[in-house]
């Protein structure tokens, strides 16, 4: 669920200068394109026969130089891929940055319509649409001072030490490199602090709700004991191996003295200014709407997460027309176990009954462990690849339990497996029917079954290893969850159940989502939504929620992904017939990567007729 920017400024940099670019209203490529092509030397554009020889190789020169470019100005992200060049940096959080970061993809993007697509091999034409796709999508988004709207519960500048502590340590120098960033950061705390200062000054500002979340947040880290402080963990779990007892206790020394005379003291300064200044002068309402431009940037926040053209009003009725349907699924499961009541007093009992609840997290984390343990072996049922990474269960940070969700994927880099992040806070709100359905969308066969293949791909870009398309991603971790079905996870009618609310809590999002950010919807509406229709804790329910609030859009693109790939599904069943195999179905949709759903609709149709013809 990571979002990097993939495109910087490439090799025709010495053509175009950066300083003289004027970041545009609208993308009209064939402008772009015509606008370009008058700044290059005559003989570029009128040799047709050089230019078809090297087609390729041009292309492949500007992969390669926009990557590099990458991984020099992402510094963490080429750590967690494995590149250690640029270890001891982080990137600067300022205004500036985010100019020069639009300048660069603008820049990119010119550069890459200097290249003729239909000069390239099949291959290269598809690596050269997703390039565009990815710029384009980038382009159109920070069109908006999205800088001002980075403040939010789900993460951020108060959870930079998870970032630590997902990296791979091999070397006393990764140590001392994660020591160095950590030095950098405070710099950081402190423009965070500026820019929402100057967000308040334009009319941008976080929900207060939203607000009230960061802020407990950053009061845990300064109230937390030294010994206990999350930027301290790296440290004290460092590898006795690899750095002597003397050298830990020196790092680990060092370390509290950063904390308690740089970092904790600039979260205060952060803290005073949020409590202070920031909370009084927040939003009351919660939608993003309600910011300068806020229905234009959900517009494009709905076509950017789920790849089409759809409008939040089309996108709101889908929702509804699922919620229809699933609740009729789910009423055939209460009359199956004989209830004897209506369908709001199941969903009570299911929210209050303790047989479906752990006492402590410890069991809840162990019966996740089981089940990730138990679906493994079913996957030859439907599959006929599997990814080389393996993948471990681990419980989300104590510090961020409380105001996130029921589960995220972490995915793996060299040296380190992928993780499922499972949320053991309030066992008492986590019924044991979701355990199921949740593993099978975060783990296998869900997100890191697909995002393993897609970074063990051979002969591609390295940046489609790496490119994460949310509404193929999301969408086919929910798609996952059906799967469940086909393996027989769900032979329990309570577990059945679980994946259906799963199911209903994805159709929901279409409304409460759009609800909230383009209608007038309050956040009670969205709450009782919830409630009137899927088993989930109210607890789980309110998280949810507030995480819409802060993450416009996102939700959207889970079961816009899912029902196309259902579609696609079913009419290559149907069309196909006895040639018809899940199992080559699956490996058709994973087999290129993350894709746009126009595109993957395209290479699923060229399947089906090229099966049909052999």
């Amino acid at each position: 669920m990571y979002k990097i920017n993939l495109f910087i400024v490439p090799f025709l940099s010495l053509i175009i200068s950066c300083a003289s670019v004027e970041i545009p209203q609208s993308l009209n490529s064939k402008e772009i394109s015509a606008n370009t092509e008058t700044e290059l030397p005559q003989t570029l554009i009128t040799n047709k026969i050089s230019i078809k020889i090297d087609e390729n190789d041009k292309f492949q020169k500007y992969l390669d130089s926009d990557w590099d470019k990458t991984l020099s100005e992402n510094p963490l992200f080429a750590t967690y891929i494995g590149d250690k060049r640029f270890n001891d940096k982080i990137n600067p959080n300022t205004i500036d940055q985010f100019i020069k970061d639009r300048n660069s993809d603008l820049l990119s993007y010119k550069e890459l319509l200097l290249i003729d697509k239909d000069l390239l091999n099949d291959d290269n034409k598809l690596n050269y649409e997703l390039k565009e796709f990815d710029l384009k999508s980038d382009l159109s988004l920070s069109e908006f001072p999205i800088y001002y709207l980075r403040l939010n519960q789900r993460g951020g500048i108060q959870s930079f030490y998870e970032t630590g502590n997902r990296l791979v340590y091999t070397s006393k120098q990764d140590y001392y490199d994660w020591l160095s960033r950590l030095k950098q950061f405070p710099t950081n705390i402190i423009t965070f602090l500026e820019i929402n200062k100057k967000g308040l000054s334009e009319g941008y500002t976080q929900p207060k709700l939203v607000t009230k979340g960061v802020i407990s947040q950053i009061d845990a880290i300064i109230n937390s004991n030294i010994e206990s402080n999350p930027y301290l963990k790296v440290f004290i779990d460092a590898d006795e191996n690899i750095l002597t007892k003397e050298e830990k206790n020196k790092i680990i020394e060092n370390a509290k003295d950063l904390i308690i005379n740089e970092i904790n003291p600039a979260y205060l300064k952060l803290n005073t200014f949020l409590k202070n200044d920031y909370l009084i002068l927040s939003r009351d309402s919660i939608g993003i709407k309600d910011i300068p431009d806020g229905k234009k940037y959900y517009e494009q926040l709905a076509k950017h997460f789920t790849t089409t053209e759809l409008t939040p009003d089309e996108i709101h009725n889908i929702g509804i027309k699922e919620i229809k349907r699933i609740r009729l699924e789910m009423e055939e499961i209460i009359k199956s176990v004989n209830w004897d009541g209506d369908f709001d007093s199941f969903l009570n009992y299911l929210r209050t009954s303790p047989r479906f609840y752990y006492d402590n997290p410890d069991d809840l984390f162990d019966a996740y462990l089981i089940m990730s343990k138990t679906i493994d072996p079913l996957l030859p049922q439907i599959f006929k690849t599997f990814p080389r990474a393996p993948y471990g269960v681990k419980p989300i940070p104590i510090e961020s339990a409380p105001f996130t969700t029921t589960a995220y994927y972490n995915s793996p880099s060299p040296g380190r497996p992928g993780y499922f992040y499972a949320n053991l806070y309030k066992p008492e709100s986590r019924p044991k029917y979701e355990i199921p359905v949740l593993t099978v969308h975060e783990a296998v066969p869900g997100h890191h079954f697909q995002i393993s293949i897609a970074q063990e791909l051979e002969n591609v870009p390295v940046f489609r290893k790496y490119q994460g398309i949310t509404a193929f991603v999301e969408g086919w971790g929910l798609y996952s969850e059906e799967l469940g079905e086909y393996i027989g996870l769900y032979e329990d009618p309570y577990d059945k159940f679980g994946q259906l609310t799963y199911d209903m809590w994805r159709a929901i999002r279409l409304v409460v989502d759009t609800g909230m950010h383009y209608m007038d919807w309050s956040r009670d509406d969205a709450i009782n939504l919830f409630l009137e229709n899927s088993a989930k804790s109210k607890l789980d329910i309110e998280n949810e929620v507030d995480r819409y609030i802060a993450w416009p859009g996102q939700a959207l693109a889970y079961k816009i992904g899912q029902l196309k790939i259902l579609e696609l599904r079913n009419k290559s069943e149907l069309m196909l017939g006895d040639k018809y195999d899940i199992k080559d179905f699956h490996y058709e949709v994973l087999k290129r990567g993350s894709l746009p759903l126009d595109l993957l609709e395209l290479y699923i149709n060229e399947w089906i007729e090229e099966t049909l013809n052999s």
